[in-house]
């Protein structure tokens, strides 16, 4: 069978058993899923293992799990495909759910190709961390532990709610809304916005947000360059022109509470009219 360990319901997605944290492990190669599944399991999680991208549809509709890790490489139905689907699922339930938006699975993409491009799509897609392969188990584990604690909403005492330009964040919900509507972020995304409006004016660069977002000492850089980049696209009005993320070339990323509005249009009629004057 592609799934182990899956139970069927009725159709709707149930939340995983008490205990550890539910891992759903995507990998078509069954050496790598047993490896990986073994580690998760003496870490103390409970694993699910599916080998291709319908199977691990199939399985996160069953039961919701609380983390992906997912081959990039996978027969058929890529891993890019399956994290569309995963997210495209995700906010057609937070439209017609009427709790709002759904908190978004997260997902750890394994890839075994060294194109920087292929990372930066899996990213782009709604990942929220990729491992490269061949890649430590163990820090694998240690990546999962990282992107879970993240997931967690944060205690009520975690601070008042920020809100600049439009923009409202609960960090204690773990929400976000622009002009009265709710935005789905991913985990990082959410990370990302909150340490942006936390540091208003501020000039950071990206090791600083490596650090203090993605709790990392060292790491791929692109990966907040793209973080930002879909950022933009959900609070901005124009993503192609920000004005709330401001890029500081050579220095990182500022963030600008009270954007300058944009340059009116120039009336080409008074144009023509000073050529001809």
């Amino acid at each position: 069978m592609a799934v182990s360990n899956a139970h069927s319901t009725d159709g709707a997605a149930t939340p995983d058993p008490a205990g550890g944290a539910g891992i759903l492990v995507v990998d078509d190669d069954p050496t790598v899923s047993e490896v990986v599944a073994g580690y998760l399991d003496r870490a103390g999680f409970t694993v699910r293992l599916a080998a291709d991208g319908p199977a691990a549809l199939r399985a996160a509709e069953e039961r919701r799990p609380d983390l992906v890790v997912l081959d990039l490489m996978l027969p058929g139905m890529d891993g890019l495909e399956v994290c569309r689907r995963l997210r495209a699922r995700e906010r057609a339930a937070g439209q017609h759910g009427g709790q709002g938006a759904v908190p978004p699975v997260p997902v750890i993409m394994l890839t075994a190709r060294g194109d920087e491009d292929d990372r930066i799509l899996g990213l782009e897609v709604g990942a929220d961390d990729y491992v490269t392969k061949p890649f430590s188990p163990r820090e694998l584990v240690l990546r999962v532990q990282s992107v879970l604690r993240r997931a967690v909403p944060a205690a009520p005492a975690a601070g008042p709610r920020l809100a600049a330009a439009g923009l409202i964040l609960d960090p204690a919900a773990r929400r976000v809304s622009k002009d009265g509507e709710e935005l789905a972020l991913t985990l990082r995304e959410f990370d990302l916005l909150a340490f942006f409006l936390r540091h208003p004016g501020q000039v950071c660069d990206r090791e600083r947000l490596m650090r203090e977002v993605w709790g990392w000492d060292f790491g791929d850089l692109s990966t907040v360059t793209v973080h930002v980049r879909r950022l933009r696209g959900k609070i901005e009005d124009d993503a192609a022109n920000p004005r709330l993320i401001q890029t500081v070339w050579g220095a990182g990323y500022r963030f600008d509470t009270h954007p300058t509005p944009a340059a009116p249009a120039a009336d080409p009629t008074r144009t023509a009219g000073r050529e001809h004057a």
